[in-house]
């Protein structure tokens, strides 16, 4: 078998490497800012709409999580198989070929984590708006063209790409400033949504009531089909992987990280789920046309609590920007080991042992998406592109232990092998759901995958094979 030589800087055996100074908690602290976002604020209501029952919509975010948490644990498995940078670019790569694993790192890189770091910038300043009217002022100051698009410099373009450039240079420092970073604003987050569920149920306007009064009928089929926003709503429980290479131990810090991660945001979207039902009944909430939480919030509190609610979720977007801004590179820099991206991309800071390229190409590519307003449209495009390569990648588990039965594992999958089957199955349907409903923004969504194949030839074609 031929596989791409890697550029001269990853083979230099005098060229540094990544460092394992991560832990377990850091780990878990990157999968709690990456996955609790914009999701579990807006998605109750979609999901008390196809099940208006408390109990029952409660049970779908628990089935969620337990999905999540079957997923992780598949990811812990194929992790301290392959305790490197990249997540699951490198067990898609080994399982099913370069092309399917360049073509997630491609996701990855063009709408993946680019896209959703830019369009949390934009969130960002939208609620620093709210303290800093300028901050949110779309007012262009400059603009430019660029081919069929215009490059636009406003107020609030200028607070993103600075969120951006900000949270870039902090990771490219190391991690030990990175880390740091990073752990408190996840610990801000979960203390941030602990309070609100604290004082919600103890001082809060609300009616346990609600948890017993009857709703119309549920159909299984719509109990099924509200399990795909929930679904999205948890994706990031695998961020930790993409950062194995850089944690000490991998066979045993990696599996602690995606799994008490993992469970710590399960019990988080259980608590403000049962926390919304408490403040409005669940005819009530799925009638909620802004973000839910603002909807209880009120409701619990009175008006008074938009403010310091508004200055919360400035925290919580800011820790969720940069788990992704650590997360992301390590694919990239994995892929041009590999010789699948631009060499410089594999190139490690000689002091700070980060894939300092890597980062700064991922700060110049959301930037440019903040400048161009596209962002909102490749998010919405390849949503479900998370999903499908998650699921697939969670198949390799089945291929790899076919193919190396006596690799070493130092983790197995817990539930192997209905818990990850269970989890493949549920991905495919979530991904044929919605490229049926939604055939338009799926197709393009496909198609910025599919261009991805002819960049893999453009590097399959500059790279020396050499043999295995």
């Amino acid at each position: 078998m031929q596989r791409p030589l890697p550029p001269a800087t990853a083979d230099d055996p005098a060229a540094p490497r990544l460092s394992r100074r991560l832990g377990a908690f850091d780990g878990a602290a990157i999968i709690v800012s990456n996955v609790i976002g914009s999701g579990i604020f807006i998605v109750p209501a979609f999901v008390a709409m196809g099940v208006p029952d408390a109990r029952g919509m409660l049970a779908v975010w628990l089935a969620g999580g337990l999905l999540a948490f079957a997923g992780a644990m598949a990811y812990a498995e194929l992790a301290t198989l392959k305790p490197h940078a990249g997540g699951e670019y490198v067990y898609l790569r080994d399982a099913y070929g370069p092309v399917a694993g360049f073509l997630t790192g491609w996701t990855s890189f063009v709408a993946g984590f680019s896209g959703a770091i830019a369009a949390s910038a934009v969130g960002m300043a939208s609620y620093l708006g709210r303290f800093l009217p300028a901050a949110a002022d779309t007012t262009p100051l400059a603009q430019a063209a660029l081919g069929p698009l215009t490059l636009t410099l406003s107020p609030q373009s200028v607070v993103a790409l600075a969120a951006i450039a900000g949270f870039s240079a902090v990771h490219v420092l190391g991690l030990g400033p990175g880390r740091i970073v990073q752990n408190v604003l996840a610990v801000l987050k979960v203390l941030v949504l602990v309070a609100f569920v604290a004082f919600g149920f103890t001082i809060g306007m609300g009616s346990s009531a609600n948890f017993a009064a009857g709703g119309a009928p549920v159909l299984a089929s719509s109990w099924v089909l509200a399990l795909i926003p929930v679904m999205f709503s948890y994706s990031g429980w695998n961020a930790a992987a993409y950062v194995a290479g850089e944690i000490r131990d991998p066979g045993r810090n990696v599996p602690l990280a995606l799994g008490v991660g993992t469970v710590t945001v399960v019990v988080i979207y259980l608590l403000l789920n049962m926390l919304y039902v408490y403040a409005l009944p669940v005819a009530d909430l799925a009638a909620v046309e802004v973000r839910v939480v603002d909807a209880a919030a009120e409701r619990l509190f009175g008006a008074a609590v938009a403010a310091p609610l508004a200055a919360a979720s400035v925290v919580m977007i800011a820790a969720s920007i940069s788990a992704m801004v650590l997360a992301g590179p390590r694919v990239y820099y994995a892929m041009a080991r590999d010789g699948q991206f631009f060499a410089s991309l594999a190139r490690v800071h000689p002091r700070f042992r980060t894939p300092a390229a890597a980062i700064v190409a991922q700060s110049a590519w959301a930037g440019l998406l903040v400048l161009t307003g596209t962002f909102d449209q490749l998010v919405t495009y390849t949503g479900f592109a998370v999903v499908l390569f998650a699921g697939v990648a969670v198949t390799a588990v089945f291929v790899l232990r076919r193919r190396a039965p006596q690799a070493p594992r130092p983790f197995r999958a817990w539930g192997y092998p209905a818990a990850p089957f269970v989890f493949a199955a549920a991905s495919a349907m979530m991904v044929a759901n919605a490229i049926w409903r939604d055939p338009g923004p799926s197709a393009a969504g496909l198609l910025i995958i599919a261009a991805g194949v002819p960049v893999y030839l453009f590097f399959r074609r500059r790279a020396v094979p050499r043999g295995d």
